[in-house]
């Protein structure tokens, strides 16, 4: 496939996507289209999920990764591929190139997930630990790309990977004709310029909004400057899209069709993966659960119908689990208290008789009773309790207050 796109003008157009859908057929699956009940009560009108978060890999990444290595010369292909990735690329990267024949070496942080490191070895790759941020790996990366003449495969810097991204674009317009406003995370930028590409062109009314993490949203100052910017240390939970500069090629696509581009916090983050597992029984990461979060974050801003792109689903267990008690605390669900009662047989009995009627769930405890800071009949505890809400929290801390108990923090 040949683009048009150059790095100073990506011309890409309709037709490119329309060629890489092509190419996908039969390796990418065409995802499901899930409605929510819940996000439609919130914003008013209905709204979809597009659950890239099931697609093979766990992510959109495999779209773009086959694509680009599909279009490599036959002596690109015999010096193989190399990328760096902390993850969902890393795994596209490897699947294509493994369906496609190709030998792939894939750097990834020392500190990247075990699961994660463990699947791009299964799907074909050679996995090198470098580095302990990305920045590093992709040096490395580079650097081995330079010495043996293998072909760097970047994540969203290239007119092919747009294109193999876009087809999720051409999918949704398949799915939900009736759409009117498009919700994807942005890294990088090029899974929203693909995507933007494809609906403009068939649909130039639909509304795409972008979302980025707070600590790492290098598109709003790179669109009021102009032209791309890099962030000093981008810090969000949400790897998929912690990047710190606009890829050179996306940026001017993002720049020309795409509406709007939001930040959500790092509270919100958790809130909508949370959302996303309980209500809608889907495990996704938090860069996948952006376009919710943000959809939460402002519900009536969004003119519906609404498809939200569920972009990845690819999230450490351990990450899960303290992402999953950080949305709990987020939601009101989750209260951390520390109290002193009267150090007596049966005080802390009668403590947990009182969480007891006031219907909270103790999920850890920890009572001490000899400490300098307390008095010789004092004990102090602490507590983790899970809760239903805000609403119920002040009424636990009430019921506490009321049974004379001292809550001091």
């Amino acid at each position: 496939m040949s683009f048009r796109a150059t790095a100073h003008h990506p011309a890409l157009i309709l037709d490119d996507v329309r060629g890489a859908r092509k190419m996908l057929d039969g390796v990418a699956r065409m995802t499901a289209l899930e409605g929510s009940r819940h996000l439609t009560e919130l914003v008013g009108a209905p709204v979809h999920l597009k659950c890239e978060n099931l697609q093979r890999t766990g992510s959109f990444k495999l779209r773009g990764a086959y694509v680009r290595i599909s279009g490599l010369t036959p002596v690109e292909r015999a010096a193989g591929v190399v990328a760096a990735s902390a993850g969902n690329h890393a795994q596209g990267v490897a699947l294509a190139s493994s369906l496609l024949g190709v030998r792939s070496t894939v750097f990834m942080p020392v500190g990247a997930p075990l699961p994660k490191v463990a699947a791009t070895r299964e799907y074909g790759a050679e996995v090198r630990l470098h580095g302990q941020v990305v920045d590093e790996t992709l040096a490395a990366a580079e650097r081995y790309a330079e010495e043996t003449g293998a072909v760097f495969i970047h994540p969203f810097d290239h007119p092919d990977i747009i294109a193999g991204q876009g087809t999720v674009g051409l999918e949704i317009l398949e799915q939900c004709p009736e759409v009117r406003t498009i919700v994807l995370g942005i890294g990088g930028g090029g899974f929203a310029a693909g995507v933007a590409v494809a609906v403009k062109a068939l649909r130039p009314d639909i509304r795409i909004v972008g979302v980025q993490a707070e600590g790492a949203a290098c598109y709003p100052p790179s669109l009021a400057a102009g032209y791309p910017v890099s962030l000093d240390s981008p810090a969000t939970m949400a790897d998929g899209i912690k990047v710190g500069r606009p890829g050179d090629v996306p940026y001017r696509l993002v720049e020309e069709l795409v509406d709007e581009v939001r930040t959500v916090t790092e509270d919100e983050l958790s809130s909508a993966l949370l959302l996303c597992l309980e209500r809608a029984k889907l495990v996704v990461e938090p860069a996948g659960a952006s376009p919710v979060a943000a959809l939460l974050s402002d519900p009536k801003a969004f003119r519906g119908p609404v498809v939200a792109v569920l972009s990845g689903g690819n999230v450490d267990p351990l990450l899960m689990q303290r992402i999953l008690r950080h949305g709990m605390s987020a939601a009101g669900r989750y209260l951390s208290l520390r109290l002193r009662l009267t150090d007596r047989p049966g005080a802390l009995a009668a403590l947990l008789a009182t969480l007891t009627v006031a219907d909270a769930n103790v999920l850890d405890i920890s009572h001490v009773r000899t400490d300098p800071r307390l008095g010789l009949t004092e004990a102090e505890v602490d507590l983790h309790l899970e809760t239903k809400g805000p609403q119920h929290c002040a009424e636990v801390e009430e019921a506490l207050r009321a049974a004379g108990y001292r809550v001091i923090g």
